[in-house]
C-alpha cells in the first residue's frame, strides 16, 4: 500500500471518529448513511476535498443515527479558498497558545554507548483569534539565517519538515517564513525530525545478582542528565523481570515500585526527578522454577518522562506576528515540552 492510501485512510479514520467517538465495526454499520456522505465530501475523483472535520459538522450533522443535511446554503468554508476557517468568527479576548513538543528516541546497548538517537517535533496551536487573522511564525532555523545573512544564537537544522494545509508552502520555500490563516481551535501546525546525537536525559544503570537460582536482586540506579533547573514530571522506569518471578520487595530512595505480573515488568514511578539528581531502586523476587534464567534476549529497561520549559534541541519561537485587518491586539503564549518517545537501555 502506497503512503498517500494510508495517509488517506488515517484521515478517513479521524474524520469517522469525530463522528462516532468509536470506530467499530457496528458503528460503521449503524450511520453506514454518514459515512457515504462523509466520503463522497472528503474525495473527489481520487484526490482529498474538504478533510476537516469541524468544516464537515458544519452542512453533514448527526442526529442518532441519522443524516441531516443543512439545504438552505453551501458553509462558505466549502467553497472559500480558506476552508479550513469559517467566517464571522468572534472573541472577546484574541490570544494563541503555542505548544513546542519534542521527543526523544534514544537506543543504548548494555555498554552504554548511544546506537541510535533522534529528535522528533511537533508545533501545535489553539487560536481563539476573531475575524480572518494571518500569523507569521519565526523559528530559530539555520536554512533562514543563512538566507539572512545573520547567525546569532543557536540555530537548529530540520528535516522531514511537514506543514498543515493553511500554510504557504511557496512563502516557506522561498525565504523560509512560515506564514499562514490558522485553523480556529486547536490544530497541529508543522511536524519535523532533527538528526542528531541525543544523550539519555534520564541515564540508567542496571546490575542483576541471581543467588543458587532460587531468588534474585535487580538494582536499578536512575540518573538525571538535564539542567539543574529542570524538573522532569510523571517519570515510570519500567524493568523486565524473570515470568516466574514472584514474592517481590522493593526498596527505592525515592518514588515507589511495583510489580505488574501479567506484563513481567517492575514500574517504578517517580513523580519529580530534578536535573543532575540520583536515586536507587532495588528488587529482590523469589524464583521457584530451577531451571537456569537466560538474562540474555530479554527486553530492554524502558523509560518515560515529560521535562516542561526545556527542549534538547534548542529550537525557539523567535517571533510570532498576528495581522488582522480590524487592528487588534492578541497574546500569543508560548509553551516547550519535552518528552520521552523511546528511551531504551538494554541491561
Amino acid at each position: 500500500m502506497s503512503a498517500s492510501a494510508v495517509f488517506v485512510l488515517d484521515l478517513k479514520g479521524k474524520v469517522f471518529t469525530e463522528y462516532f467517538k468509536e470506530l467499530e465495526e457496528e458503528s460503521i454499520q449503524d450511520n453506514f448513511v454518514v459515512v457515504y456522505e462523509l466520503l463522497d465530501e472528503l474525495m473527489d475523483f481520487g484526490f482529498p476535498q474538504t478533510t476537516d472535520s469541524k468544516i464537515l459538522q458544519e452542512y453533514i450533522t448527526q442526529q442518532g443515527n441519522k443524516l441531516e443535511v443543512a439545504k438552505t446554503k453551501v458553509p462558505t468554508t466549502v467553497t472559500n479558498a480558506v476552508s479550513w476557517r469559517s467566517e464571522g468568527i468572534r472573541y472577546k479576548k484574541n490570544e494563541v497558545f503555542i505548544d513546542v513538543i519534542e521527543s526523544i528516541n534514544v537506543l543504548v546497548n548494555a555498554n552504554g554507548s548511544v546506537m541510535s538517537s533522534d529528535i522528533v517535533g511537533s508545533i501545535k496551536l489553539k487560536t481563539m483569534l476573531s475575524g480572518m487573522p494571518e500569523l507569521r511564525l519565526g523559528l530559530n532555523d539555520r536554512m533562514l539565517f543563512a538566507l539572512t545573512g545573520r547567525d546569532k544564537g543557536k540555530a537548529v537544522t530540520m528535516e522531514d519538515v511537514k506543514f498543515h494545509q493553511c500554510v504557504r508552502l511557496s512563502r516557506f520555500e522561498s525565504d523560509r517564513t512560515i506564514s499562514f490563516i490558522p485553523p480556529d481551535g486547536e490544530s497541529e501546525l508543522m511536524s519535523y525530525r532533527i538528526n542528531t546525537h541525543v544523550k539519555p536525559l534520564i541515564w540508567i544503570e542496571s546490575v542483576i545478582e541471581k543467588f543458587s537460582h532460587s531468588r534474585v536482586e535487580i538494582m536499578v540506579k536512575a540518573k538525571g542528565q538535564f539542567k539543574k533547573q529542570s524538573v522532569a514530571n510523571n517519570v515510570e522506569i519500567r524493568v523486565p523481570v524473570p515470568s516466574d518471578a514472584d514474592s517481590p520487595k522493593f526498596k527505592t530512595s525515592t518514588g515507589h515500585a511495583k510489580y505488574v505480573p501479567e506484563k513481567n515488568l517492575v514500574v517504578w514511578s517517580i513523580k519529580s526527578f530534578p536535573g543532575g539528581k540520583e536515586f536507587l531502586m532495588r528488587a529482590h523476587f523469589g524464583l521457584p522454577s530451577v531451571e537456569n534464567h537466560e538474562m540474555e534476549g530479554r527486553p530492554p529497561i524502558t523509560v518515560k518522562f515529560e521535562i516542561p520549559y526545556f527542549t534538547v534541541s534548542g529550537i525557539q519561537v523567535r517571533y510570532m506576528k498576528i495581522i488582522e485587518k480590524s487592528g487588534y491586539q492578541a497574546l500569543p503564549w508560548v509553551r516547550y515540552i519535552t518528552q520521552s518517545g523511546g528511551e531504551r537501555r538494554f541491561a
